[in-house]
């Protein structure tokens, strides 16, 4: 069977032949104001994505991920690797926003926001048809013997393909290293730095793959989120829908006095939704795992439906209640279940964002050695503070604790001075004097800065019970 043409069904995937072998799906060109929103927003996204690493918050890009020092800052933050862990929460929160999204919307995400989709329809594709040509010609050159002219136009065009996944893969990489830093490294050569142009090299061996050959069949097969959309959606999820309603029984318009003269609905099977569909299905075989609602079929059959005087909106956002029953239901069960999730999230998150990505960093421990030292002075406790700089700029610090009506706090200096993300480890002793003592107890301490902001630690004072201590060193207080 001729590759060119291609009847999508419900019992295969469209994007392998009967044989084995890859179809080679090529979109056709579809106008409208879907299309024209979800091009703006795509490259919006592409825009950020390059911008991001350029733009300087607190003196770093708004993400980095500083991997020689361990470092994650983001818009203004910054996170060690041992604060990592709360990003857990962030994730979670964001999964069952995900989940709200597509119970509301199916798999908007996939087919507006998702960075495959974007990357592979908005530039990539874009790329391909600028060299050859549209989708009629595209399917042709495929169907074509291998000559001259078409190991002139494919090489030209795979050639884009490796240009462009290297422009990303070294946006990417200036994630990790800062553009001035890529930059500098670009200029200096490949083997000054071998391990940042291996890293280069396999990414853009991973995209030009990725988006040169499989293509939607990343969407198809191995992307999970196509196979969570069954469990997410249910006949009031809002994605693109054929109105079966109106456009059955489809079919060509026929004139008046014809044998087989009956009504028809307003689908005239012209095909230009399976034409312009960037996985090859037909949308009016209904809701499907290979849609991505990206909303090309819903402009490419508006555009029939002008042209043949007729009603548009018969591909639309809608519900399967919608079309049925002509109403939809928003809010259900299932979706507060899925905010409820997402605000616990979200807010375990925020809560412990402040302290982890605060302007200090600090860390106590206790010291080697006893735990504590007891004489008739009272009990000593030693320990280590750790502070470290976050701050862009060379900052002062003291350290006070709230327990400091009854203990003593003994120190080398009372102030810390630190460059930018410099780290010192001070060692401190807490003493209880013997008229104060009391047990064990915790002690609250506060790091503050010369700007005002601040960092709490806290940690247990050992000691033996204030009873036994009073009569193994009162005699010898008194004495003294």
């Amino acid at each position: 069977m001729s590759t060119y043409h291609k009847q999508p069904n419900l019992e295969s995937v469209t994007t392998i032949n009967e044989d084995g072998s890859k179809f080679n799906i090529h979109p056709a060109d579809v106008k409208g104001k879907f299309t024209l929103l979800r091009r703006l927003t795509g490259w919006t996204l592409v825009l950020i994505y390059a911008l991001l690493p350029w733009i300087k918050i607190n003196g770093y890009p708004a993400v980095f991920i500083d991997l020689d020092k361990l470092q994650f800052h983001f818009f203004g933050l910054t996170l060690f690797t041992a604060n990592l862990w709360i990003f857990c929460f962030f994730i979670a929160g964001l999964a069952y926003m995900l989940f709200v999204l597509s119970s509301i919307v199916g798999r908007v995400w996939c087919g507006w926001f998702c960075p495959f989709t974007v990357f592979l329809e908005h530039i990539y594709r874009r790329a391909e048809r600028l060299i050859e040509g549209n989708a009629i010609k595209r399917r042709k050159l495929d169907e074509s013997p291998w000559n001259m002219k078409k190991i002139l136009i494919r090489g030209t065009t795979w050639l884009s393909y490796v240009l462009i996944s290297l422009t990303i893969a070294n946006i990417f990489l200036s994630y990790f290293l800062s553009p001035p830093k890529l930059l500098s490294n670009i200029m200096n050569g490949p083997a000054a730095h071998p391990k940042e142009f291996i890293f280069v090299l396999i990414f853009t061996a991973i995209f030009t793959f990725m988006f040169g050959w499989f293509r939607e069949q990343f969407c198809i097969i191995l992307c999970p989120y196509g196979r969570f959309q069954s469990a997410l959606t249910d006949d009031d999820t809002i994605t693109v829908f054929y109105d079966f309603v109106r456009g059955e029984p489809r079919g060509k318009k026929r004139k008046k006095g014809d044998a087989d003269d009956q009504p028809l609905g307003d689908c005239v099977d012209c095909r230009r939704c399976i034409s312009v569909c960037p996985t090859g299905i037909d949308i009016r075989n209904g809701l499907q795992l290979e849609c991505i609602a990206c909303s090309a079929c819903i402009d490419a059959c508006d555009e029939i439906m002008v042209k043949v005087k007729r009603p548009k909106g018969l591909i639309r956002y809608d519900s399967l209640n919608g079309i049925t029953k002509g109403k939809r239901k928003i809010l259900r069960p299932r979706l507060f279940l899925y905010l409820a999730f997402a605000l616990l999230g979200t807010i375990a998150f925020v809560s412990l964002l402040p302290n982890a990505a605060g302007e200090i960093h600090a860390d106590i421990t206790r010291m080697r050695g006893p735990a504590y030292s007891a004489n008739a002075d009272g009990v000593r406790n030693t320990f280590h503070i750790v502070i470290t700089n976050k701050l862009n700029k060379e900052t002062s610090f003291s350290i006070d604790f709230k327990e400091k009506d009854k203990y003593k706090l003994i120190m080398g200096t009372s102030k810390i001075k630190l460059a930018p993300l410099a780290k010192e480890k001070i060692a401190i002793t807490v003493l209880a004097p013997y008229e104060t003592y009391s047990g064990p107890e915790t002690l609250h301490f506060t790091i503050k800065s010369d700007d005002g902001s601040e960092a709490k630690i806290s940690i247990k004072f050992l000691g033996p019970s204030a009873t036994l201590f009073r009569q193994q060193f009162g005699s010898e207080k008194n004495e003294n």
